[in-house]
């Protein structure tokens, strides 16, 4: 059997518009021992015949899972169990990674034993909310943490060892957040998680409201299932909604942003919280780190103060 560097699942479901350029920056990366799986859930648009086209240059495998099964991570249990890989690569379908060492930084903190998961750096495209942005710098800061203890992570753009997850798999019931609930066991057995800031990745959200409120609900109903005691109540909606959107609303000024980033500032933070608070009801606290990590608003610019890598980005071009 061919040695691989990693084996990456990607999990899919109506993803022409941004399938090739994921394929098309994988094909770039400086590592070439790898495959590709492709988890699709039903897809009824171009994204198998993009995936399956013949000039990649690596295999691109493409599993099916019917539509009535789908979970996050049941896809994702389905795609690691059919891959090769001791080290397994993580990413959505509508991602892309912004530089040719993309999988090397992601992979060399398993040098380290000790750790069980990785996760990179996450920025957004011309199309991406203003709030979203600054989500993305709040969460994904410019500097690494190599031995992180706080099971925050995002399969996003993740890794993990494949014997971990043989002994643990993905709950395949969460409605989301299937990533942070393998992080805390993963932790419990005494490994660490690292981020990687190298590993950048750019992630395209383009959801409409209701997107986003159904995105922030599912998630919450999944943390209530993880963390039974949390309380999240119309004061906690009020005050985070309010905090968030008047952060964001004096950053945007300051920088002179057009109208629609002020619109859009109000309807994303209201339908953030909005969906978190239905998500929430009938739950109860949670530890103050992960609290401040998803909901509190960073006292940081949008303006990044990472230092040029000296690495020449992915050229997408060509690619829609």
């Amino acid at each position: 059997m061919t040695s691989l560097s990693c084996s990456i699942v990607v999990r899919a479901y109506n993803e022409e518009k941004h399938i090739g350029r994921l394929l098309t920056g994988i094909s770039q990366q400086n590592l070439k021992e790898i495959e590709v799986i492709l988890v699709d859930s039903g897809s009824t648009d171009a994204t198998i015949a993009i995936a399956s086209a013949a000039d990649w240059h690596f295999p691109v495998r493409v599993l099916h899972i019917e539509p009535e099964r789908f979970s996050f991570g049941c896809s994702l249990n389905q795609g690691i169990a059919q891959s090769r890989g001791d080290l397994i690569v993580i990413a959505s379908a509508h991602v892309y990674p912004v530089y040719p060492d993309w999988l090397e930084k992601m992979l060399s903190p398993f040098e380290d034993n000790d750790i069980a998961l990785t996760y990179g750096k996450q920025r957004g495209n011309s199309s991406t909310r203003f709030s979203e942005h600054r989500i993305f710098a709040h969460w994904y800061p410019d500097q690494s943490h190599l031995r992180q203890k706080n099971p925050f992570c995002n399969n996003a753009n993740a890794a993990v060892r494949r014997k971990l997850w043989e002994e643990h798999q993905y709950d395949e019931t969460l409605s989301g957040l299937d990533d942070l609930e393998w992080a805390r066991w993963a932790i419990k057995q005494g490994y660490f998680l690292a981020y990687q800031a190298d590993a950048e990745i750019i992630h395209i959200h383009e959801d409409t409201p209701r997107g986003v409120y159904n995105r922030y609900k599912r998630e919450a109903m999944a943390f209530k299932r993880l963390f039974p005691q949390e309380q999240f109540n119309i004061m906690d909606f009020v005050r985070l909604f309010s905090s968030n959107a008047i952060s964001d609303l004096s950053l945007a000024l300051q920088n002179g942003s057009p109208n629609e980033n002020i619109s859009s500032i109000m309807w994303f933070r209201f339908m953030q919280f909005w969906g978190t608070f239905q998500g929430y009801r009938q739950n109860g606290p949670l530890t103050w780190d992960l609290r401040e990590t998803f909901y509190y608003p960073s006292d940081s610019k949008i303006k990044s103060t990472a230092q040029p890598r000296g690495v020449k980005p992915i050229q997408y071009n060509d690619i829609t």
